[in-house]
C-alpha cells in the first residue's frame, strides 16, 4: 500500500527501544523474587507486547481511524458500562476495585477508557467544531469527562482520573476553544477542590499529605517514595549497574515493576541512564507533535493531540512521583511498567498516531 511510506518507522523504532529498557528493568526488578516470579514477569510482558505488535498495532493501522472515530459513541456507552460492572464483579486489590480476572490475566477497563474517551471528544469536537468557541459549546463535552472520572474516582483509581483533564483541556483548545472560557473552567474546578478532598478515600488523603511532608508516615504511605528517593540518589552519575541496586535487589523499594520503575532506571543506570530514557521520550513526543503539526484533518489534529497529552502526562506524572516532586497517584510509565492493560492502551494510542501521520490529507 502507498500509504505506508509515509509509516513513522522512527516513532516505531523508538517505541521498541524503550520497551527492551523497560522488560530489563521488569527483570531487574523481579531477579530477587525467584526464577519463577521473575520468568512469569518478564515473559507475560513480552507475551502482551507480541500481542499489541502483531494484532493491535496493524489493526488500529490499517483501519482508518475516521472510520474508528464514527464508532466514538458506541465504544463511549460500552466502556461506561463496562466501568460500572466493574465496581460490581471487579477484582479487588489492594484496596481498589479496577480489574476483570479473565483466564488468570487482570484487565483493567479504565486504562482501555482512556483511548475510548479521547475517540469519542474528537468525534464530538470535529462535528461541532464551530460552537466550541461558546461557553454552551463546552457543556457536552464536561460531560463527556465527568461520567467516566467519576466512575473512574469511584474504584478508585485516581491516576487514571486525572489524565482526563488534562487531554479535555488540550483537545478543547486545539477544537478552538476561548483561552478565558478555559481559564473560567479550571477556577471552578479549583474552587470545587474542597468538595473533592472529601471524596478521596484515606488513603488518597494520606498520599497528599506525605507529598507535603513524608516524614509524617516514614514507614507508612511515606515509605515507597523515601525509599524511591534514596534509590535514585544512590546511583549517582553512571549507576550500580544491571542487577546491583541495593534498594532494588534488597527488596527496600515496594511497587518497583510498575509504577516505580523509573527508580529502577535512575539507581542502576544512573543519571546518565536517566537521561537517556527521558531523551528518548522527549523524541517519541516529538514525532507524535510532527504528525499532529504535519496533517491538515481536524480529526486527526484531534486525536494525536489527545494521545501525546495523555503520554506526556503519564510520563511526567510517574516520573516526578519517584523524586516526591508529585503526589503517589499509581499512574504507570508508557511501554515501561508492568501491566498489559497499560501495554496494550499505549499500543494502540501509537498506532491511531501512526494511522493519523499515514493518512495527513483530508478533504
Amino acid at each position: 500500500m502507498r500509504e505506508f511510506e509515509d509509516l513513522d518507522r522512527v516513532l516505531l523504532f523508538l517505541v521498541l527501544v524503550i520497551f527492551l529498557i523497560g522488560l530489563c528493568c521488569i527483570w531487574s526488578a523481579s531477579n530477587n523474587r525467584g526464577l519463577e516470579i521473575m520468568e512469569r514477569f518478564v515473559t507475560r510482558q513480552a507475551f502482551w507486547m507480541l500481542i499489541g505488535l502483531v494484532i493491535l498495532l496493524p489493526l488500529f493501522v490499517l483501519i482508518d481511524y475516521q472510520k474508528i472515530i464514527d464508532f466514538g459513541y458506541v465504544m463511549y456507552v460500552l466502556g461506561l458500562l463496562l466501568l460500572c460492572l466493574v465496581l460490581v464483579m471487579g477484582r479487588i486489590r489492594l484496596g481498589a476495585q479496577r480489574w476483570f480476572s479473565i483466564a488468570g490475566f487482570s484487565v483493567q477497563p479504565s486504562e482501555f477508557y482512556k483511548i475510548i474517551y479521547i475517540i469519542t471528544v474528537t468525534s464530538y469536537l470535529g462535528h461541532t467544531r464551530s460552537e466550541i468557541a461558546t461557553a454552551r459549546g463546552l457543556i457536552v463535552p464536561l460531560l463527556l469527562t465527568v461520567l467516566p472520572f467519576l466512575l473512574i474516582i469511584a474504584q478508585p483509581d485516581l491516576g487514571t482520573a486525572l489524565i482526563l483533564i488534562p487531554v479535555f483541556f488540550a483537545m478543547l483548545f486545539v477544537a478552538g476553544a476561548r483561552v478565558l472560557h478555559l481559564l473560567g473552567l479550571i477556577l471552578m474546578g479549583v474552587g470545587a477542590s474542597p468538595l473533592f478532598w472529601h471524596c478521596l478515600k484515606a488513603y488518597q488523603k494520606k498520599r497528599l499529605l506525605v507529598f507535603l511532608n513524608p516524614d509524617i508516615d516514614p514507614l507508612g504511605a511515606g515509605y515507597t517514595v523515601i525509599q524511591s528517593k534514596i534509590a535514585i540518589g544512590s546511583g549517582g552519575l553512571f549507576g550500580k549497574g544491571w542487577l546491583a541496586g541495593t534498594q532494588n535487589q534488597l527488596n527496600f523499594l515496594p511497587e518497583r515493576h510498575t509504577d516505580f520503575i523509573f527508580s529502577v532506571i535512575g539507581e542502576e543506570w544512573g543519571l546518565l541512564g536517566a537521561v537517556v530514557l527521558i531523551g528518548l521520550y522527549c523524541w517519541l513526543l516529538k514525532r507524535g507533535i510532527m504528525i499532529i503539526e504535519g496533517t491538515t484533518d481536524i480529526y486527526g489534529k484531534l486525536l494525536g493531540t489527545g494521545i501525546i497529552t495523555m503520554l506526556s502526562f503519564q510520563i511526567c506524572v510517574n516520573i516526578a512521583m519517584t523524586m516526591g516532586l508529585m503526589p503517589v497517584v499509581g499512574v504507570p510509565l508508557p511501554l515501561m511498567s508492568y501491566g498489559g492493560s497499560s501495554l496494550w492502551t499505549t499500543i494502540i494510542a501509537i498506532a491511531l498516531l501512526l494511522n493519523v501521520g499515514m493518512r495527513r490529507t483530508r478533504f
